[in-house]
């Protein structure tokens, strides 16, 4: 089945998203892109919908108060999104792609089983992800989410030993600073362990051909035997600041920038 993408973006967009955005509506999904406020730019085609109907802003001062100016901070986005897809999914909306996810073909899946892909040789990417609705993996995060303090019962040891030696030492009292992705990545690939369905899981280079190497995205490159892989159905980007910089020629973003204008 081609499924509805949904995903959630906070703040401006850049091109490198806008790209990607076409992309995914160019792979013949309907997209639709959640926000807490209009996003000027937003590629034609790609529907605009209200995200507190799905995860009231409120939420994020759970994970990290705001700024002054009542902006969000550093990390606020990235972990809002993370508990953001999990929500979508128990609501049964779509298949979730980061809107960093340049889809080089559609995305078919099975509406009864788990999607997603290897990040790394041992950790799952959440760029990526479906989830039935009521799967144990969601029931999961909607029982951390009744939780006042946000503290998962599957953290790790190292984790929680290294959250009790900051609380003593006189550090944050919240979670949600210890590690950026603490409610990403790794507590997918925990929870997909404990409900047994890693072996469901696509191989790394299905969607993170170039995760870890951005300059293959980003530089001058011999790009075209990733495109023409049948097996690299899209390519998760990670930006590490070069997202808001011209499409060099001769790279890969420069080919995504054409192919998808």
């Amino acid at each position: 089945m081609l499924p509805d993408i949904v995903t959630f973006w906070h703040g401006p967009m850049d091109a490198l998203r806008q790209t990607c955005l076409r992309s995914q509506l160019a792979a013949g999904h309907k997209v639709t892109l959640y926000s807490f406020d209009p996003i000027p730019g937003l590629p034609a085609g790609v529907e605009n919908a209200d995200a507190e109907a799905v995860l009231p802003h409120a939420f994020s001062e759970r994970l990290r108060p705001p700024q002054p100016d009542g902006s969000w901070r550093d990390w606020t986005t990235l972990q809002f999104s993370d508990f953001f897809r999990m929500k979508l999914m128990a609501m049964g909306l779509g298949l979730w792609l980061d809107a960093d996810v340049v889809l080089l073909r559609p995305v078919e899946i099975d509406l009864a089983k788990p999607y997603f892909a290897w990040e790394r040789s041992r950790r799952l990417g959440n760029s990526v992800l479906y989830l039935p609705r009521g799967h144990q993996i969601v029931r999961a995060f909607e029982a951390l989410m009744e939780q006042e303090e946000l503290t998962p019962e599957w953290l790790s040891l190292s984790h929680r030993l290294s959250f009790a030696m900051r609380r003593l030492g006189g550090g944050s009292q919240r979670l949600s600073d210890l590690r950026i992705a603490i409610y990403g990545p790794p507590a997918l690939t925990i929870l997909a362990k404990r409900s047994g369905d890693l072996q469901k899981a696509l191989p790394k280079k299905s969607f993170y051909a170039v995760h870890s190497e951005p300059k293959l995205f980003f530089e001058p490159s011999s790009y075209l035997g990733i495109v023409t892989d049948p097996e690299v159905i899209g390519l998760h980007i990670s930006g590490k600041g070069r997202s808001k910089q011209p499409a060099v020629p001769g790279s890969l973003y420069a080919w995504a920038t054409e192919r998808f204008a």
